[in-house]
């Protein structure tokens, strides 16, 4: 997710409506829109209405899927380059003609404010377009070898690659799988989060059925965590993708390696922005504020812990408690609002629960804490301490944790007391003194005079420990996520051997 959400927009796109809930409603995605056994409503988070009514898969209808997916794979990896990226062409065209119309439905399903979902679908075409060029690009090298020998080092796609997607940002979150799997000549079968049916799998979908891709080698079917493992364990499925919890991620690690199969786990952790003794303070305040509190925290770059140097701890906390008392929370589609509702009543409660177990643990509440329906008050929380659970757990939820430190040597050990991080940062006036501090940090993703959220969707995007396996999407690396090597040997004509 990258940090240029811009205010509210609008562009000129066509009268007519792109999205039809017809075609999901009580059906599947999987050769065609077919009828589902099981169907359930899906709740707007920021009226508690139903949205949409989708269809809901079970784990038979993963196994009817992934075979079909086996099945469709070789020709569409085998079609001309120049068509397969003219598929990803039109659908970026796509998201461009109906970019209203969609970042609406991404607002209204995920609990976003509109300029979140603006920034998804713009996002989205880019994931498109970046995919438009991956077929018409040198896939492999070759090789020294001996006279009367060609010897070539190609990547080959893995066959069928199935994606496990999270609700926070679902668009973003599934296509930039989707889209660099299919076009290194993949079939792919998506589960989105049964809460973001849509946003994460219907819409794109629907999208590139319309761009013209091969029916069966894209198929949806949101469900829950029996058909997540149906999907893992599934014979068809070489390549596992999961974004999600630390916990989850577990699980689908343990499970895709009883299979011997890939996996790119890219979970979250307890992510750290360091603010120095030199920083401009009201600089420093608008990063944290918007670290921590975009999207309500939900993201999993999100600044859980903000660790400042003592000497301007106060007056920056000060600052961040004048915004949190300020900052607007509010149905963020039909409102010029800050923040939106988390995304259930689930997710509040785990927030809320963070918060007053930390604060019996003794840190201070400083704004904040409380909430109506699923809308949670941004939160100050300061006097942090590890061993507190909003310093040890990624929180995902509203929540600004302020610790304190006296010299650079312990904010960086502050900074790197976790089990893992995706996302880390620094501030000062001194770039140099920020980039010995950022050169520290155990982060996949580190950023000097920046908070944490950033993406550009061309990057290496990934993490150690609870952050994921290490492994990266973005860039050169959806060629090592989504392909494999193969070995390839041609000879004039077979040789003969001494036995």
């Amino acid at each position: 997710m990258a940090p240029a959400i811009h205010p509210m927009e609008t562009r000129d796109v066509t009268s007519t409506t792109f999205l039809n809930p017809a075609l999901w409603r009580e059906h599947l995605f999987s050769t065609g829109w077919r009828a589902a056994s099981l169907s359930a409503d899906v709740i707007e988070p920021a009226t508690g209405e139903p949205l949409v009514r989708t269809g809901v898969a079970v784990p038979a209808d993963v196994a009817t899927a992934t075979a079909a997916a086996a099945a469709a794979q070789p020709a569409w990896a085998a079609m001309a380059p120049r068509e397969r990226a003219a598929v990803f062409h039109r659908a970026a065209a796509l998201l461009q003609q109906h970019f209203d119309e969609l970042a609406l439905f991404v607002t209204r399903e995920s609990g976003a404010i509109l300029p979140k979902g603006q920034h998804e679908v713009r996002e989205a075409v880019a994931f498109c377009q970046l995919a438009a060029g991956m077929p018409m690009q040198a896939q492999g090298e070759l090789l020294p070898s001996t006279p009367g020998r060609l010897s070539i080092a190609r990547r080959v796609p893995h066959g069928v690659v199935g994606v496990i997607s999270p609700f926070n940002f679902p668009l973003i979150l599934t296509l930039r799988v989707v889209a660099p799997a299919l076009a290194a000549g993949n079939a792919v079968v998506v589960k989105p989060d049964a809460r973001t049916p849509v946003s994460g799998g219907f819409l794109i979908a629907q999208l590139f059925e319309a761009a013209g891709l091969p029916a069966g080698v894209l198929h949806v079917l949101p469900g829950g965590a029996e058909v997540g493992e149906a999907l893992v364990g599934d014979a068809h499925v070489q390549m596992v993708s999961f974004t999600g919890s630390a916990a989850v991620g577990r699980r689908v690690g343990e499970l895709a390696a009883r299979h011997l199969k890939k996996t790119s786990l890219e979970l979250g952790g307890s992510n750290a922005l360091v603010i120095l003794d030199d920083a401009d303070l009201d600089l420093a305040a608008s990063n944290a504020a918007w670290g921590a509190w975009l999207h309500q925290g939900q993201i999993c770059m999100a600044t859980n812990r903000v660790l400042v140097h003592e000497s301007i701890a106060d007056v920056l906390t000060e600052r961040l408690v004048a915004k949190a008392t300020h900052l607007p929370v509010g149905n963020g589609a039909t409102q010029p609002v800050a923040l939106g509702p988390l995304i259930d009543a689930r997710s509040r409660d785990r927030v809320h629960a963070v918060v007053q177990d930390s604060v019996q643990a003794g840190a201070r509440l400083l704004a904040g804490g409380s909430y109506d329906g699923l809308f949670y008050k941004p939160t100050v929380l300061s006097g942090v301490k590890p061993g507190m659970r909003c310093h040890d757990e990624e929180v995902f939820g509203p929540v600004l944790n302020i610790a304190t430190f006296a010299t650079d040597d312990e904010a960086v050990a502050l900074a790197n007391d976790h089990h893992g991080g995706l996302a880390a940062a620094v501030i000062s006036r001194s770039v140099g003194r920020a980039l010995a501090v950022a050169r520290q940090l155990k982060a996949g993703m580190v950023h000097v005079n920046d908070q944490t959220v950033n993406d550009d969707a061309v990057n290496p995007f990934g993490g150690p420990g609870v952050a994921g396996n290490g492994s990266s999407h973005g860039g050169r690396g959806d060629w090592e996520q989504f392909t494999t090597w193969q070995w390839l040997t041609v000879k004039d004509a077979p040789p003969a051997f001494p036995f």
